[in-house]
Order: C-alpha cells, then structure tokens, then sequence
C-alpha cells in the first residue's frame, strides 16, 4: 500500500527512523519488499534520477505496482531522491510519487530558498510533500561530487530560515554523513549536539540523515577477495547512532551504498565459484534472499522493525 511520506513521519517522529532505500531493478525491489515484510516495518522507496534514465521510469514504476500487488500487507511510499527541479515537475505530475526531494544544496542559500519554494508550492497543490537539503555532503551521490574539504554542517538557524521561507516539509541536514562507498578514514561520527540544536529550533519537523550506509569492512573484505578492488579502511555511519539519532527527530534515514555491496558481493562470490555458469537467475535468486535479510537486519537497527501492524492500524482509522 503506497501511502503518504508525510503520514509516515508522523507516526515515526520521535520514535525511530524510517528506512530510505534505493531501487534500479526487480531484484532489489523483490529483497526490499521481503525485507520490510520480514521485519514488519514501513519503508521508503527511493528512485534516484539516475535509476529513472536506466532504462525508462516508466519500468520502475510499473516493477514498484506489481511489487505492491504481490506483498499487499507492505506500507510505502514512493520517493524521488536528489532530483533537479525539473525532473521533480516531472515525479509530481506522474501521480505516482508520494514525495520528492529537490537538491538544490549546491547553490547559495537564498537561490536554494527560492527553488525549494517553487518546487513546494507544484507538490502541495497535489499533496505531495517535498525533501530540500541545506548543508553539503562529503562524497559521490548519482551527479553530486563533493570533496570532503568542501564538505560542511548545517547551521541550525539557517536551518530555521530556510524551512519557514521554503515551506519544505522535511530536510536533509549535514551532521557528520557522507555519500557513497569511499568515507572515513577516520573515527568521524554523527554529531548529535548539531542534531539536538535544529532539533531545539525545530521541533516536530522531520530531518533526513543521507549517506547513512555504514560500509561493513567484512562486505568489502569479501568483495576484494573474489577480485575487487576496494578501498579498504572506509568508514560510514556506525549502525548504533541510528536510533539516538531518530529519537531526536532524523525520521528518514538514506542507506544506499550498502546494498550495492552486498550485489556486488554476492555476484562477484558466485562467478568466481561458478564460473561455468551463465544463468543471470542463479544469482539473482541468492541476492534477492541476501538482500532481504540486509534490509530487515536495517530496520531493526532504525527501531521500524515490528511498527508495521500499529501502523496499519493507524491508517485504517
């Protein structure tokens, strides 16, 4: 059942943090959807512009609406994940989308404003809400590049501002996360005085934490050992800070990264094991099983785990 993000959050906020995750295939659709139902959990189904140009948006959302037919006791919404202004035009007359995000970080702050408030105004005369960032990333995100020295938190009264003159009805803040699978080298972690701050200047409203994977070393050990070439030694966000995190009002939280090392895992394991193999769905059948216990052992993690039945029956009400 796709249902609002905004009903989401409500039911989340304070309490745990809903698991974002990002899909380019019926593989990962299929281990997502097992996963959150394994875990009795709500989710977030991220399609990033990137995996709308990968074959055609018209595929993903045909893959997501049978997905819904086949696990009818599942509740998600669906979600446009760092979109360009006009690719987010495009999701809110789709119908199909229950929230967009529109990154617009890059620019200066008053430009960020002004696009936000453009994008808010299309998406909520259709009830669709809006995810705006503010604050920059470390890191490699579909077309997003950011060095780690340009990296930077977010001000919590900037913050401020900028939701009551944007409207946006969530926001991705910078507190100590970075894209992709090449992060810390260090002993960084989330910086939970930054949280707390917008939290004391906002209350009740949603933040999202992105590049929130954590990079397992024992994935990227297995990887380099069936013939990958890994950075090894990166770090991500530990998996113990996600629900101190939620508590203080990070009710969206963007795992991506990790889910592809566990494709690439299970890929790489199987033809170096098989290599008289050719079968695309020998592998796929073990990713699918694979990634399904990733993303229910995620949800525990986040504290979703286990909310589902509560929330069907909010719903129902």
């Amino acid at each position: 059942m796709i249902v609002p993000t905004k009903s989401l959050y409500e039911m989340a906020y304070g309490n745990y943090a809903v698991g974002a995750y990002n899909i380019n295939n019926l593989e990962q659709t299929m281990g997502l959807f097992r996963g959150c139902i394994d875990s009795k959990a709500p989710f977030i189904i991220q399609i990033s512009k990137g995996a709308r140009s990968y074959t055609d948006k018209a595929m993903l959302e045909g893959i997501i609406r049978a997905a819904e037919d086949v696990f009818p006791e599942a509740v998600f919404a669906v979600h446009l994940d760092h979109g360009d202004e006009q690719t987010c035009y495009d999701c809110i007359d789709s119908g199909f989308y229950s929230s967009v995000m529109i990154d617009a970080s890059h620019e200066t702050f008053e430009e960020n404003i002004a696009i936000t408030k453009r994008v808010v105004e299309r998406a909520h005369a259709k009830n669709i809400s809006v995810e705006a960032e503010l604050g920059m990333l470390g890191g490699v995100e579909e077309h997003v590049a950011v060095d780690e020295k340009n990296a930077m938190l977010t001000d919590p009264d900037e913050a401020k501002t900028f939701v009551e003159q944007s409207g946006c009805d969530s926001l991705a803040v910078a507190i100590g996360t970075s894209h992709g699978a090449y992060k810390f080298s260090g002993g960084q972690g989330l910086h939970f005085n930054r949280i707390e701050q917008i939290k004391n200047l906002l209350p009740g409203f949603p933040m999202v934490m992105h590049g929130s994977s954590s990079v397992p070393q024992d994935e990227v050990k297995r990887i380099n050992e069936a013939g990958g070439k890994l950075k090894e030694g990166a770090k991500g966000v530990d998996e113990n800070e996600y629900l101190p995190a939620a508590k203080l009002g990070v009710t969206k939280v963007n795992i991506d990264t990790d889910g592809r090392l566990v494709w690439t895992r299970v890929h790489r394991e199987f033809f170096r094991d098989k290599p008289e193999e050719f079968d695309l769905r020998a592998p796929g059948k073990i990713f699918m099983a694979a990634y399904a216990e990733f993303i229910a052992h995620k949800n525990e993690m986040l504290g979703s785990a286990g909310t589902l039945d509560d929330i069907r029956a909010k719903l129902s009400k």
